[in-house]
């Protein structure tokens, strides 16, 4: 029987989330199909992931520098000499830097590598620390790679310099665009149960609360509203609660924290502005459903947000750090609101090309390929 081996750092925040399509479409298509990843379940008798006949909880660390990804290494290197897999499909910067080196025996028997880069660390603005330690490294990598795939304009071109067998396009992970679009919900009870005012203006970040995801940015340019019934909803978890939340009483500015969600598309229907100020990205899945549910955005200038936001027609794009530009740009979603309805409209044509059936589509095709 065929195998195929799925390979990323983490199960619960990885593998669950983006997956499991891929790992059925195998197992529909006659392969015996194994996942090899940390277990990073509170409960590790949680962990059980569909569709996945052998798996292998190996531990992945996500600094590149700490010494059990030698034995993840070691591990996995045993791992695949052994069964002998036809495909390795893999993912996560550490998860594939250490597949792709501990395959490149298997590959001399025939084995196809994939790579899938959901956002390359090194990018436009990134760090220059960043470019000095990972660009090297994943262009040494690419060699050991059949097919890198990317899910950004800027990561595809930079890839384009890298020696992969073939470096492909594939536009994200897949955003099921019906579960938002067509989502039924009691607005009213919700904004109840919320503890929202019926003429409150709420915009929603979705994101967890980290440096990362630039909070902060929004909070401060609230602040300089003149309109003060705004309600900031964040859907998230994260190190910076306490700090944000010190931030937004010392700004003024009303701020409910609603910690992780399972009902992200009823909230969704109640706001109306989405608000993405990341410092960084790949493709954002959040930023894709809400687009899908008709919503005018406001989001930072960067690689990943400007793939799916253009400026002027489904929202406003805004430097991370101008403060001044995300309390303009959010000022304007609330006075126009004719405008306002015109990028939610287009953000929803806009949107289908990232529908999960036509990403897993694309995926298909690129598996049948080898």
């Amino acid at each position: 029987m065929k195998k195929v081996l799925f390979v990323a750092h983490v199960v619960k925040r990885h593998f669950m989330l983006f997956h499991i399509p891929y790992i059925k479409w195998f197992k529909e298509n006659g392969y015996e199909t194994h996942v090899c990843a940390n277990n990073d379940y509170e409960n590790k008798e949680d962990c059980n992931i569909p569709y996945c006949d052998k798996y292998y909880d190996l531990p992945f660390q996500r600094s590149p520098f700490s010494a059990k990804n030698i034995t993840a290494y070691k591990e996995l290197k045993k791992l695949i000499d052994e069964n002998e897999y036809d495909i390795i499909h893999c993912h996560t910067p550490v998860g594939g830097v250490l597949t792709r080196l501990a395959a490149r025996g298997a590959r001399k028997r025939g084995t196809k590598v994939i790579y899938t880069a959901h956002g390359f660390h090194f990018f436009k603005g990134a760090p220059l620390i960043n470019w000095m330690l990972f660009y090297p490294v994943e262009k040494f990598c690419a060699r050991f790679t059949d097919v890198l795939i990317t899910i950004n304009k800027e990561d595809y071109d930079i890839a384009q310099k890298f020696k992969a067998g073939r470096v492909e396009y594939v536009p994200g992970v897949g955003v099921d665009t019906k579960k938002f679009s067509e989502v039924v919900v009691d607005k009213e009870a919700k904004r109840r149960e919320l503890g929202l005012s019926e003429d409150a203006f709420v915009v929603l970040s979705v994101g967890e609360l980290s440096k990362r995801k630039n909070h902060e940015v929004v909070i401060k340019a609230l602040s300089r509203l003149k309109d003060k019934n705004i309600v900031y909803l964040i859907c998230g978890q994260g190190d910076l609660e306490q700090h944000l939340k010190n931030l937004s009483e010392g700004q003024g500015v009303t701020v409910k924290f609603l910690g992780f969600r399972r009902d992200i598309p009823e909230i969704s229907a109640l706001a109306d502005l989405f608000i993405f100020p990341s410092l960084q990205e790949g493709l954002p899945v959040g930023l894709m459903e809400a687009m899908a549910r008709g919503l005018p955005v406001v989001c930072s200038k960067v690689r990943g947000n400007v793939d799916l936001i253009e400026d002027g027609k489904g929202g406003y794009l805004v430097g991370t750090d101008d403060v001044d530009g995300f309390a303009e740009s959010i000022d304007k979603v609330i006075n126009e609101v004719k405008l306002c309805r015109e990028f939610g409209e287009y953000n929803v044509q806009e949107v289908v090309k990232y529908d999960k059936e036509n990403v897993e589509k694309q995926m298909a095709n690129i598996y049948i390929s080898l």
